[in-house]
């Protein structure tokens, strides 16, 4: 939370600024950055911080290089996008004045030329995460063994979840997400097309694949993505959110794929004799957009293939966007009990809006790193005690 309020002490003093520039009073502005900021998840810390006069004098210009400043310091980070989207929809505002319009614009233009060049530096996985991935090994060996202990929060419905699997993966890849999923009450299916090869050829079935659950099942379908299944799950909602009910991603990088560095975008460059850049304008441009339905994206932060920051999507967009980080390899996600915990308490929270409660689902917690990141002895006696 300091971080944000550190970034967004500093993002609402220049939003604050752009929206006078369209000739509006103080007191107007923030009634209508308030309203921009309608849904954020910290929309009442946002309203706090905006009630302030000192900054009314600084110069726009320096109040952009502050921000931008803060955005370097902290680093890449997809979130930036919910403070481009917001100056977008300031710098759309009719001015009440001719010529008073370029300004906002410009600062728009500026700021997001500077986000792109932040969230450039993402930096390939670490050699020792490179490594860390032969315990992918063990982790689906022991899957054999440990899967039946797993718990389970039944759903209260039959929905339907089509899975895809990984890059290089085909049906075989999902078997423990789907029979896990079909356990609790879920109608999964497979995805039938071979080796994914992350081929935009795929898409046409797929969304074929999408309409006849749609029509068997009269409702909207779950899609679940692990790595390279992810891309198209995500394409697919961004394309019919109509038919789609939520969208959960696995390790699956749903941004910023075009300068991301990872070996496996040079093999797939490799098998296809083209660049990324050549092959897949159109792709990897959809692939930005953020679906407007429920997302999850589960990612692992000692992930050996992908930079983990592009598996996660912005959480400060949406208040029904989230990321669940998991503790495993890349290649055990999908023997790994923590996704398979997250993926079917995801799809059963996002649908009926009750999040899994009881001793349980406190348990369950110790296995995540967001348990492990708490301070204090509390955290451990929370697990039995309100």
């Amino acid at each position: 939370m300091e971080k944000n309020k550190t970034l967004y002490t500093s993002f609402t003093k220049l939003a604050l600024k752009v929206t006078m520039t369209k000739g509006i009073s103080f007191k107007k502005a923030k009634e209508v950055l308030i309203q921009k900021f309608e849904l954020h998840p910290f929309e009442k810390m946002i309203i706090d911080l905006i009630d302030g006069r000192k900054f009314i004098k600084k110069d726009i210009n320096k109040l952009l290089n502050d921000c931008i400043y803060v955005c370097e310091d902290f680093g890449p980070d997809r979130d930036y996008i919910t403070l481009l989207i917001v100056l977008e929809r300031i710098s759309n505002i009719k001015p009440t004045e001719k010529g008073t319009d370029t300004v906002a614009k410009d600062i728009l233009k500026r700021f997001k030329y500077q986000i792109d060049i932040i969230n450039k530096r993402i930096d390939a996985p670490p050699l020792f995460n490179m490594m860390l991935e032969t315990r992918s090994a063990i982790e689906w060996t022991t899957m054999f063994g440990i899967y039946h202990f797993i718990p389970k929060h039944k759903a209260t419905q039959n929905k339907p979840v089509l899975l895809m699997p990984p890059y290089l993966g085909n049906d075989i890849s999902t078997t423990f997400v789907r029979k896990y999923l079909k356990s609790v009450g879920f109608k999964t299916y497979k995805w039938d097309l071979g080796v994914n090869m992350i081929n935009s050829k795929s898409l046409p079935k797929l969304i074929e694949k999408l309409d006849e659950i749609y029509e068997k099942h009269q409702e909207k379908v779950n899609l679940v993505g692990w790595s390279g299944g992810g891309i198209f799950a995500k394409i697919i909602a961004n394309r019919h959110p109509d038919k789609v009910e939520q969208l959960i991603t696995i390790g699956s990088p749903v941004w910023g794929i075009q300068n991301m560095q990872t070996p496996l975008v040079k093999m797939l460059e490799f098998l296809r004799g083209k660049t990324l850049k050549e092959r897949n304008e159109k792709f990897l441009r959809e692939l930005e957009e953020i679906p407007n339905v429920p997302i999850t994206c589960i990612y692992t932060k000692t992930d050996g293939l992908l930079p983990w920051k592009h598996c996660m999507e912005a959480e400060t967009l949406r208040n029904d966007i989230n990321n669940i980080e998991v503790f495993g390899s890349h290649i055990g996600m999908g023997a790994n009990a923590s996704v398979l915990l997250s993926v079917a308490n995801s799809l059963n929270t996002n649908i009926t809006g009750k999040k899994p409660k009881g001793i349980t689902s406190k348990i369950e917690s110790i296995f995540f790193p967001e348990f492990w990141t708490e301070k204090g002895i509390s955290k451990f006696t929370n697990l039995f005690f309100s």
